[in-house]
């Protein structure tokens, strides 16, 4: 079986404020992209889970958080077969993209199906939301209002879409880090029901001006290309820019096609990972 595992971005991000378990309180608007990495994956006799990728960056043990979900999923249902997994990766990691949750959902949706164990959305949630907080989202694929730790979820209904060119520094951020540099007293904290309200109305203007990510400021503390990117990109002519969750990816929203292909080009110039994309319709 072959699955796609989509990115993610977030529109706008709010840390809230620090909870007593040691996470932080979030609240964010999150949307599901085209970009994504393909995964193969097959049935065994032979019991075990091989993985294998493309990206030499990339663990291929427990590690993994790909592993981590079918070890979850094999324990809990006492699958005594094995499973052998190949990724190609297309998602950059420290990029704020979700690619390791991306890939820990699109696995737990392949054994579902391959062994038919007849879980919900909301089963495979329970079972892998402590793997990686990304991996609700990305199990439900569908623009939302997320808050909590990442498993509290407002669907949004909306058919905005725009194109988005993410460019990346080869430098990542450690979304640990980036948290752990915050600064509540002085963090800036964007409206999210603001944009919520711009999405539902497809006010275009209305989401350039809402964008916001409370994280943006300790990740360019630790990635100054960050800054540099958004500035480039707002020269060139794109409506908005920011980084996806801790970052260092940074998205550029146009709905001029010149303006894209021409960032496209003046970006790729000079970073690896640059790619244009557009927000996954639920549909999809």
């Amino acid at each position: 079986m072959k699955i796609r595992a989509f990115a993610k971005i977030n529109l706008a991000l709010d840390v809230v404020s620090e909870r007593d378990d040691g996470y932080h309180e979030l609240k964010m608007i999150m949307a599901p992209i085209t970009l994504h990495d393909l995964i193969t994956i097959e049935v065994t006799d032979k019991p075990g889970i091989i993985l294998t990728t493309n990206s030499s960056r990339v663990p291929t043990d427990e590690r993994n958080i790909m592993y981590k979900v079918a070890q979850a999923v094999m324990e809990k249902y006492k699958i005594t077969k094995g499973i052998k997994m190949y990724c190609m990766k297309h998602i950059p990691s420290q990029a704020g993209l979700a690619g390791g949750s991306a890939d820990g959902a699109a696995v737990i949706k392949a054994m579902n199906r391959l062994f038919k164990l007849h879980m919900s959305y909301e089963d495979m949630v329970e079972l892998t939301k402590d793997i990686g907080s990304d991996i609700p989202f990305c199990i439900y694929n569908r623009l939302a209002v997320v808050s909590g730790k990442g498993e509290q979820f407002e669907f949004i209904h909306s058919s905005f879409n725009t194109n988005f060119l993410l460019v990346k520094p080869s430098r990542g951020v450690s979304t640990k880090r980036s948290f752990n540099a915050l600064d509540m007293s002085t963090a800036l904290h964007p409206d999210i029901y603001k944009m919520k309200a711009a999405l539902i109305h497809e006010d275009y203007q209305g989401v350039v001006d809402t964008l916001g990510n409370t994280l943006e400021e300790p990740s360019i503390d630790f990635v100054p290309g960050i800054a540099t990117n958004k500035k480039e990109m707002l020269e060139l002519g794109f409506d908005g820019a920011l980084i996806s969750g801790s970052g260092s990816c940074v998205f550029g929203m146009t709905n001029d096609e010149e303006i894209l292909h021409k960032g496209y080009k003046y970006f790729k110039e000079s970073y690896y990972f640059v790619r244009t994309t557009k927000l996954l319709s639920h549909q999809d």
